[in-house]
């Protein structure tokens, strides 16, 4: 096929994709309810309100996030409704791109731009994203900042703000701070940490109130946020509740997330620092061992295929997709308390996320799936010359580089650029 043929035909399904989504929305009247959280949130703001003392929707949603992140949706409220319903769908569609983009920035993947348009036209179709771009979530932002920030190059100016300012929106990026610990990247970590605290006292600087009240009470109310044994909750808590029928698990749900907390740490410890297998173990296990994921939040199931991908992992990267595309606990009965009623052989219909990631924990730590983490780790993190051979030390009988070889090196151009300059190894 031409590339200007597969060009077209990749813009067309990109295009064909978003106009769907689009009449889709427009035919379900599709409220994108986080969206009015947000809009409301900076309402709260901007006339000095309770902003954990109201509730919106037909589903009484509350605010649930720090005050730093009501202070971040001032701006929702300078435009009318539909405006922002159609800047939320667009904007997170060009999300979906970058999210590609980085995905493939981390794991060594080099798509041309009509791959990247093809892959945000089917990425728009997996599970976690479709419900993102149909609540008007922030979770494709989030994803974005923080792969963002952790692939950047070694040494940029103020690598780790990004992943501390997602932790100050949301906390559930938290643990990719721990994880920049444990692979000894300090100097990001400590980074990560000054960003989210100075996140913290930004708010309490301008909402006091908020800020005491979040941090020393809204803050431990799970339950706030949902119902954590409802199929939409796709975190551990959520799959041992259902399986045991029990709305309340407490040590059936806290010792196995303890647990699985000390696995994952663990397994981040074993893999190369600067390799994408770290980022997907830290992002996997946050998602499990938060009290409630709901689906929309597993959007780190983009860069997850990206690294299968990467890893020649083609079945399984299929596989995986099909999982995150099929909806299968949609279709199980969740009126009322229908999910806590689920026999045993619709469990895993209600639970696929949480069980693909128990089983991907140890594979991605695993040697076979290293070689893109020892690949990336390698380059990101050597910068280092090829010495000059040393005269009378390097050279045999004391002679020099010009006297040993110099002229089949001046012929043949060998550790040197077309400039003259040495090459390195590594990173250029």
């Amino acid at each position: 096929m031409k590339p200007r043929t597969a060009t077209t035909l990749s813009l067309s399904a990109l295009t064909t994709s978003l106009a769907s989504l689009l009449v889709l929305c427009l035919l379900q009247r599709v409220p994108m309810a986080d969206a009015l959280v947000y809009r409301a949130e900076g309402e709260a703001v901007v006339r000095g309100a309770d902003l954990y003392g109201f509730t919106v929707t037909e589903w009484e949603l509350p605010a649930t996030y720090p005050p730093f992140a009501a202070l971040l949706f001032v701006p929702t409220v300078w435009l009318p409704l539909p405006a922002l319903k159609v800047v939320f769908l667009l904007g997170n569609t060009a999300l979906v791109a970058l999210l590609l983009h980085l995905s493939c920035r981390l794991t060594g993947l080099r798509p041309r731009p009509r791959h990247l348009c093809a892959a945000t036209a089917l990425a728009l179709w997996l599970e976690p994203v479709f419900q993102t771009v149909v609540f008007g979530q922030i979770n494709l932002v989030l994803a974005c900042l923080v792969l963002w920030d952790l692939t950047r190059s070694k040494g940029a100016v103020g690598k780790g703000v990004g992943v501390g300012v997602a932790a100050g929106v949301k906390l559930t990026p938290v643990l990719f701070i721990a994880y920049l610990f444990l692979v000894g990247r300090v100097r990001e970590a400590v980074t990560a940490l000054a960003a989210f605290a100075g996140t913290v006292l930004f708010g309490a600087l301008v909402l006091p109130s908020a800020t005491v009240e979040f941090w020393t009470r809204r803050v431990f109310e799970t339950g706030r946020v949902g119902k954590a044994w409802i199929v939409d909750n796709q975190s551990l808590q959520g799959l041992i509740a259902r399986a045991l029928h029990d709305a309340q698990p407490g040590l059936a749900w806290a010792l196995p997330a303890a647990l699985t907390t000390a696995a994952g740490l663990w397994l981040m410890r074993r893999v190369p620092a600067y390799g994408p297998a770290g980022v997907l173990l830290a992002a996997l296990t946050t998602l499990l061992i938060c009290p409630i994921s709901w689906s929309h939040h597993w959007v780190w199931c983009v860069p997850l295929l990206a690294f299968l991908i990467a890893e020649g992992r083609a079945r399984l990267a299929v596989a995986v997709a099909v999982l995150f595309t099929a909806r299968t606990f949609w279709v199980l009965p969740h009126q009322g308390d229908l999910d806590l009623g689920l026999p045993w052989w619709q469990q895993p219909l209600a639970s696929p996320y949480p069980l693909l990631a128990l089983a991907l924990l140890p594979l991605l730590a695993g040697t076979p799936l290293l070689s893109t983490s020892m690949r990336l780790s390698t380059y990101m993190s050597t910068r280092t010359e090829v010495p000059s051979p040393r005269a009378g030390v390097d050279w045999p009988h004391g002679t020099s580089t010009a006297e040993h070889g110099d002229r089949d090196r001046r012929r043949t151009g060998a550790g040197r650029d077309r400039r003259g300059v040495p090459r390195r190894v590594g990173r250029p």
